[in-house]
Formats: structure tokens, C-alpha cells, sequence
């Protein structure tokens, strides 16, 4: 089973994956599909508040984040690690519930990261948000770094995450119940 989406003029089939038995997603991943990523890049930049910094969490965001950047001509974006990293100092760590994980896991941004964000605008994105725990574990992060959030953003809002007004969205994505039929 897909569902037909278009985003950022793209149209694609994304596949419907079991998180249960009652419960399916839409797998939107832009890994591999440059077009995809660049549409989308250039859409949110057309809607993005001004900022000095981007963040995004790992993994699936990287191209979207990368590519912004280029877009934007900017030579600098931070990411924030699913895990310690060897050359990471001064670590700063946020706990994240995504409806795509089981269970809690910790997110971690590097210090000298954080040192270039303190009284800086900082722009958090995701390639889809929706329960908000990684969001809201990066924005943590963020505000402990002393960073400022001007902005959130990502390609899809899925399922209640659509209704929220401090997100910046392109498209809306339902959720689906066991039988692949949109809840909403």
C-alpha cells in the first residue's frame, strides 16, 4: 500500500508502514532523491524567518539541511548526534519520544556547537514532525545552548502535528489505521 503525495511540486508514493496493528505511517524519506530534497529545500527557505544558524536532529534531515544551506549560501548548519561522538566536548543532551523509536532516546550537541549558537537565531528542522518529541528535544537543546528559536520547520506535518501554529510545514500527512485508511 503507498500514498500518492505531492510536496514542493514532487510527486511521490510513499509507502505505508505498520508502527502496530492499529497504527500505520506514510515513510517519507528523502535520502537518495536529490530532486525531492532540493524542491523541498528551496520551498521552506521561501517561508523561513530570518535566522543565523540552522539545527536539525539526525539522521533523516541531513540532506534537508545540507541543502538548505547551499540554497541559502550559508557554509554552516549544526546537527544534533543520536549519539556521543569521540570528538564531542562539553556535551549538552535533551531526552526525545518519536512516534518512529521505541521507547526514549537521548539526543546530544557538542559544545562548540552550542558556543557558535548563544544570542544567535537559530532555525530547528526536521524532515517530518509528528508527536514533537525530537522537535522538542532539539529546541531544549537550543535553549541551553542559549540559542534563540526564530523558527520550526519541516516538509510534512503528520497527523495532529498539522493543527499546531508554531510550525512551518509544506504539506499535511494523515496518519492511517491498521487497514491503510487515512484517520484524518
Amino acid at each position: 500500500m503507498t500514498y500518492p503525495m505531492t510536496v514542493a511540486g514532487v510527486h511521490r508514493e510513499l509507502p505505508l508502514c505498520p508502527l502496530n496493528e492499529n497504527l500505520m505511517i506514510a515513510a517519507f524519506v528523502i535520502f537518495g532523491d536529490v530532486e525531492l530534497t532540493c524542491a523541498c529545500a528551496g520551498a521552506l527557505l521561501k517561508k523561513a524567518p530570518e535566522f543565523d544558524y540552522m539545527v536539525a536532529p539526525e539522521a533523516k534531515a541531513i540532506p534537508l539541511i545540507h541543502e538548505m544551506a547551499r540554497q541559502s549560501g550559508r557554509n554552516e548548519y549544526f546537527l544534533v548526534r543520536k549519539k556521543k561522538k569521540a570528538y564531542m566536548n562539553g556535551v549538552f543532551e535533551a531526552v526525545d519520544r518519536s512516534i518512529t523509536t521505541e521507547g526514549e532516546q537521548k539526543l546530544y550537541m557538542d559544545g562548540a556547537d552550542a558556543a557558535k549558537m548563544k544570542g544567535k537565531r537559530i532555525l530547528i528542522l526536521d524532515d517530518v514532525i509528528s508527536t514533537g518529541g525530537s522537535l522538542a528535544a532539539v529546541e531544549n537543546l537550543v535553549h541551553q545552548a542559549g540559542g534563540i528559536v526564530v523558527g520550526r520547520m519541516a516538509v510534512l506535518a503528520e497527523g495532529e502535528a498539522a493543527d499546531r501554529k508554531d510550525i512551518i510545514f509544506l504539506e499535511k500527512l494523515p496518519l492511517f489505521n491498521g487497514k491503510g485508511e487515512a484517520l484524518n
